[in-house]
């Protein structure tokens, strides 16, 4: 069984800042790439980030370039998502998510193992 925890949401305003934290237990799993995926009230969940954990390749959506920084601790098992800047539009529940292999492209969910719970992140002034 693998278990991926995150933390670290909150209530911020804008132009705040978030550090969220992914951490993986449980049975050791090979893992091709890490992520985060968002979803807002009455939206489907998109891609935000992701890191190939050999490479420490990174990729972004497009609106949060710049102001999002995914990174990973070995040795920690663990994935962040530094975010500045914060927007209202950045609302939404965050999730974090494990790909074993590279079957597709990583910017969809479907190509992802293994998911988190959540963690609810609130842009309001």
């Amino acid at each position: 069984q693998v278990q991926l925890v995150e933390s670290g949401g909150g209530l911020v305003h804008p132009g705040g800042s978030l550090r969220l934290s992914c951490a993986a237990s449980g049975r050791a799993f090979s893992r091709y790439a890490m992520g985060w995926f968002r979803q807002a009230a009455g939206k489907e969940r998109e891609f935000v980030a992701t890191i190939i954990w050999s490479s420490s390749s990174t990729y972004y959506i497009e609106s949060v370039k710049g102001r999002f920084t995914i990174s990973r601790d070995n040795a920690k098992n663990t994935v962040y998502l530094q975010m500045n800047s914060l927007k209202f539009e950045d609302t939404a529940v965050y999730y974090c998510a494990a790909a074993r292999r590279h079957s597709g492209t990583l910017y969809s969910p479907g190509n992802y193992d293994y998911w988190g719970q959540g963690t609810q992140v609130t842009v309001s002034s």
